[in-house]
């Protein structure tokens, strides 16, 4: 057995350390002598506290810490938890780092900084026709009013979102400067949706943007707002059902499918109510099944759906279904919709 000095010295855990992980109940000494106090550990809980240890440094939680130290013998389980602690902090960089660049352009560090992105008139048309569908038109959201462009090594990334639906598309095209992410106003995008057949070159920053195409010269002056993090929403864990439908034949069944209604603020709209059969496959289904089983369905507004369709393309698409509090994600090539479900 080993006192408490030994094993602080042993796995570099100071011994106010190894006193909070037992009151924690996460390192709990082997034998505690009752007249003195004195903490006593096994030689299995060396190895411990050094694992203790390397958690503390990576700032895994103490709960996590818990785990860890209880499945210790299961390696497996243990390397699961680091994964996942590894991929939030991953994330957490990359918010960070989006953050710190936000605020780089609030301090105009940036104000002489361009970015050229050239790419095919048709590619940014389709990526365009993909996400304006969604953008929001609400006057008391300013910061939705106008699609995101993100310019970066790969192309161009255009996000659009009205707080009910968000819809996300990409265009290879060639970059020339740093990363930037500006948005456009409605009526620029729907200009530049307009450029004849050809390349357009973009020219990107936090005061302006210009496009030139074929035939003109289109300029706007980007929208001064914080455009909502897409990210966060597309990044969630892997859906629970993930379905290939043939989108003319799903277009048809919804168009034959009885009538299911709602009213948001006032607004009257169909609802489309999804789920699966024995075999798999996407099928439309009635409110009264609905009610039976809502866990069993996913509905979403209709007219939004066949909008998500359109935008992702004839032929095949794929449907992930994360039951009926999880948004319905619409994906085809180079394009993501999600929609946000309506609850029973």
């Amino acid at each position: 057995m080993y006192g408490i000095g030994e094993v602080a010295r042993a796995s570099g855990l100071g011994v106010s350390a190894l006193r909070f992980y037992d009151r924690a109940a996460v390192l709990v000494p082997a034998e505690v002598d009752p007249v003195t106090g004195y903490r006593r550990y096994s030689g299995e809980q060396i190895r411990a506290a050094r694992l203790i240890a390397g958690l503390r440094r990576v700032d895994l939680p103490v709960v996590d810490i818990g785990r860890a130290v209880a499945e210790l013998r299961d390696g497996p389980a243990v390397r699961k938890l680091l994964d996942e602690h590894l991929r939030r902090l991953e994330d957490g960089l990359a918010d960070a780092r989006r953050e710190l660049s936000r605020i780089h352009r609030l301090l105009d560090l940036e104000e002489n900084t361009l970015t050229r992105i050239s790419l095919p008139a048709a590619a940014l048309a389709a990526a365009l026709d993909a996400v304006r569908f969604a953008a929001g038109t609400d006057p008391r959201l300013p910061m939705i009013n106008g699609v995101l462009f993100e310019a970066g090594p790969e192309g161009l990334t255009v996000v659009a979102t009205d707080r009910y639906r968000l819809a996300v598309a990409e265009a290879a095209g060639t970059a020339v400067g740093p990363p930037v992410r500006v948005v456009a106003p409605l009526t620029f995008v729907d200009e530049l949706r307009a450029a004849p057949a050809g390349t357009v070159t973009l020219d990107l920053s936090s005061s302006a943007i210009t496009a030139g195409t074929p035939t003109r010269e289109l300029a706007a002056e980007p929208l001064d707002v914080d455009f909502p993090d897409h990210r966060r929403l597309t990044r969630a864990a892997a859906p629970a059902k993930r379905i290939t439908v043939d989108v003319p034949a799903l277009r048809t069944t919804l168009g034959g499918a009885a009538t299911v209604t709602r009213e948001h603020e006032g607004i009257e709209y169909d609802v489309a109510i999804l789920t699966l059969d024995p075999s798999g496959a996407v099928r439309v289904a009635d409110e009264d099944a609905w009610a039976a089983d809502e866990q069993a369905h996913v509905a979403v507004n209709r007219e939004f759906l066949l909008q998500a369709l359109d935008a992702g393309g004839g032929g095949q698409l794929v449907l992930e279904l994360d039951g009926p509090i999880g948004p319905l994600a619409v994906r085809g090539t180079g394009t993501y919709s999600i929609l946000m479900p309506v609850r029973l």
